[in-house]
Parts: structure tokens; C-alpha cells; sequence
């Protein structure tokens, strides 16, 4: 490979042309031999070497440089976990020099770029393939989908800010209710496959509920929230489910969550237990890391949602169904623009269960945690740091999943949560209970 043909491939793919619209700038990745872009109004050029103008803050300019070991990783046809896209790669050595906004605005081109080198080197990757079997297991056996959706009024916030809040909320299945909690930023559209799966629904009654701000959920129209900065706390996003399961009349329902929901599984269990007979946490952490300060980028007025659906994207495993991938990443590109970066706040700041995990009684709620091996951010070791500071609890590695499970591959993931589930039924001892108030 040399940058002619690079650039070529660029201007051959579609996907590239539309990521890297608009950019004025130049891409050199220290790769052996050096590959080095310019690009004009999105169009790639071969161009020569230039390492200081490529280093400095010019705008557009962008530069990664990572030792040959890990470009032979994030290179191979399938990634490791823990080196599968740019982000990971970072966590791993990866170093990106020069424009941050410019890599913000066109991270899905560069990621492109990735997908392009591989694609050279291996031919047709693994994950490109059809996903016809994926979608004929849960395919819905009726012209219309299974779940129903309404609107419900519930009030949330603390005894001196407390508004009336309309959720929306989606409900298919019969037996033990079970709240199904959507990631960061997202809405309840992730949960969609498990809707279709007769099993579960012949034994659980689901409930997919998107959270205020999201989705189709309303901000409330008793308070001027449009005057101050959006950010989850811990409290309030515990009263969500607990004033969901109220207002729908849930006796002992299992609550299950994902990345934002996976942690906060985790704290429903330790400060109410007596509201769940069981959490299952997938993707969780006692604590992620990271400095929100300087994750801004995620909510800036030079840089669109394409930035939070491609980083999401590099957040699951490569050999995902592709069709999968972007539709996942794709309900992150719908989102209003603080709700991601609001959300943030609560998964890297304020959710902290290190010196609160041990008190979890499981004999009182059965914990269930569930991590993706491609997770870079909730990674499996923290799901297993949660589970060895929680006695009595289960967690298993999901090998070949990433961050979106549930979302991203629904078969694999649903070969992980049956067992789970058919443990929850055998604790109940056959007896399902709860429902929605009619």
C-alpha cells in the first residue's frame, strides 16, 4: 500500500466520501511505509511527508502514530478486544497529533480509513457479511413489530424541584415484569430484538422506557431546563425506573440496563434493593475512568452527531453484523445534541460504587452482570472487579460482543441473558407476578 493507492480508495468509497465531506486538511498515519493525504473538500490526494506540519495544530491536519506492533493489530482482519478500532487504540499507544476538532468532525473517515487498510491487506473482511441469519432468528412472526407504546406521566426530581415528566414507554410479553434501561445518550430502540423473542416473552413482560430528554420522552414543560446544562445524576436516574415501575403498577420487577444502565443496575441494588428481585448489569463498572473536562468535544457546535455514531460504533466488536453496527450507531446520531455529554457526566463522574459495592446484599436482589470482550470503556475487568467486591453475584465474559450487545449481535447476546433469565425464573419458583395497571 502507498498513498496513491490510499488516496484511490478514498475517492472510490462511498462511505469515505461521505464521512470526510467538507474537510480541508491532511491525514498521516506512520505506518510502514508512511501514508500521508491531503484532503480537499473531501477528496484525498497522495501527498509527501511533512512530519511538523503534520504535528502542529493547523486546522485539519491529523496525524496517528502508533509503534508497528500495534498498527499489525488494529490492522489484522479481526482486531484483538482492546485494539479493535480508534479508540481503543488510543487506550493502547495510539497517538493523534494535531487538530482535535478536526478529528472529532471527521473521526468516521478516519475510521474509514482503518476499514480501507484492512480491507486492502485481508480482502473482504468478516464483518461485512450479510445478516440474514441474524434477522430471520428474531424476525417478528406479524406484520407489526410485538411491543406497544404509550405515553405515561410520572414525576421525577426532589421534593423542591419536582416536575411532571411524560415518558415514553414500550411493553410486549407476559409474566415477571422486566425494566429494560437504554445506554448513554440513546433511546429504547436498542432493545427492540429482544421484543421479538418468543421465549422471553412467554415468561417476561418487557418494558422499554426512554429516558427524559431522550428519545421520544419530553423534556418537562414546568421547568425552564432549557436555560441550564444538561447533566444525569445519580439520583435522578434512579428515580426513572422506580417511578416507571410505580406508575405501571410493577410488583418485584427484574431491572436490566447497558453502559449507563449496566451501572446503574449496580445502584439500584445497593440503595434499593427492596424495590427489584433482580438486576442484571451489562457493561458494568464500580467506576470508568476518564476526565470529562475533556471529553467537550462530544457537545460542540463545530462538530456534529456523526462524531458520537462513529465513536459508538468503534465501541463494538468487528465482527458484529455490519448492518447491525450502524443501525446501532445510527440511534446515537439521532440524539439531542447535550443528551450524550449529559449523560457522560454520570458514567464517568458521579456513578462511584467502590466503597459501596461490598454492602450489596444478593440474597435480598440477585445481581447479574454480563461483559462484552470488545468493551473498551465498561471493559471486562471491570465487570469482574463488580462482581468480586459483590458476593453472591454471577458475571460472565461475552466473547465476541462489545459495548451494545443487545443491539449489536441480539443472537450471541441472547445466548448469554437466557441462562440468566432462567435462573431469575427458577429463583421465583414458576410464580410470575406484577404487570402494567391496566
Amino acid at each position: 500500500m502507498d498513498s496513491d493507492r490510499l488516496a484511490s480508495m478514498c475517492n472510490d468509497d462511498a462511505v469515505f466520501r461521505m464521512a470526510a465531506r467538507f474537510w480541508n486538511g491532511s491525514l498521516a498515519l506512520d505506518v510502514d511505509p508512511p501514508l500521508n493525504l491531503t484532503i480537499s473538500d473531501g477528496v484525498a490526494a497522495a501527498a509527501a511527508l511533512v512530519p511538523e506540519a503534520h504535528r502542529d495544530h493547523r486546522a485539519g491536519a491529523v496525524a496517528l502514530e502508533a509503534s508497528s506492533a500495534l498498527w499489525d493489530q488494529l490492522l489484522a482482519a479481526i482486531p484483538p478486544a482492546q485494539c479493535s478500532d480508534l479508540g481503543s487504540a488510543r487506550h493502547a499507544g495510539l497517538k493523534v497529533r494535531g487538530d482535535d476538532e478536526a478529528f472529532a468532525q471527521h473521526f468516521g473517515a478516519i475510521a474509514r480509513v482503518l476499514e480501507l487498510l484492512r480491507i486492502d491487506r485481508h480482502g473482504d473482511l468478516p464483518s461485512s457479511g450479510p445478516v440474514v441469519r441474524q434477522q430471520a432468528a428474531i424476525a417478528p412472526t406479524d406484520a407489526c413489530d410485538a411491543p406497544v407504546g404509550r405515553y405515561f406521566h410520572v414525576e421525577l426530581g426532589d421534593a423542591d424541584d419536582r416536575h411532571d415528566y411524560r415518558i415514553y414507554v414500550e411493553t410486549a410479553g407476559e409474566g415477571i415484569p422486566l425494566l429494560l434501561q437504554h445506554t448513554a445518550g440513546a433511546h429504547s430502540a436498542q432493545w427492540r430484538h429482544l421484543f421479538e423473542d418468543p421465549w422471553i416473552t412467554d415468561h417476561f413482560q418487557l418494558v422499554a422506557y426512554d429516558l427524559p430528554f431522550h428519545g421520544k420522552s419530553l423534556p418537562p414543560s414546568g421547568k425552564a431546563w432549557w436555560t441550564e446544562p444538561y447533566r444525569l445524576t445519580t439520583e435522578f436516574l434512579m428515580s426513572v425506573p422506580l417511578g416507571v415501575a410505580d406508575v405501571l403498577g410493577l410488583d418485584d420487577p427484574v431491572f436490566m440496563g447497558c453502559s449507563i444502565g449496566g451501572l446503574l443496575a449496580l445502584d439500584l441494588a445497593r440503595f434499593h434493593p427492596d424495590r427489584f428481585r433482580a438486576v442484571i448489569g451489562v457493561e458494568p463498572a464500580l467506576k470508568v475512568g476518564g476526565r470529562y473536562d475533556a471529553m467537550q468535544l462530544l457537545w460542540h457546535p463545530r462538530v456534529d452527531s456523526g462524531y458520537k455514531a462513529a465513536l459508538m460504533e468503534g465501541l463494538m466488536a468487528p465482527q458484529s453484523p455490519e448492518a447491525y453496527r450502524k443501525e446501532t450507531a445510527f440511534v446515537y446520531a439521532q440524539g439531542w445534541p447535550p443528551a450524550f455529554l449529559g449523560d457522560v457526566y454520570f458514567y464517568v463522574v458521579d456513578h462511584d460504587l467502590r466503597g459501596d459495592a461490598s454492602q450489596i446484599d444478593t440474597a435480598s436482589v440477585g445481581v447479574h452482570l454480563l461483559s462484552g470482550e470488545y468493551d473498551w470503556s465498561a471493559t471486562p475487568d471491570a465487570g469482574r472487579e463488580a462482581h468480586e467486591a459483590i458476593a453472591g453475584s454471577t458475571w460472565s465474559m461475552m466473547p465476541g460482543l462489545g459495548h451494545f450487545p443487545m443491539s449489536e449481535h441480539p443472537e450471541e447476546f441472547l445466548m448469554h441473558l437466557r441462562p440468566v433469565l432462567e435462573q431469575i425464573l427458577q429463583s421465583a419458583s414458576g410464580e410470575a407476578r406484577g404487570g402494567v395497571r391496566a
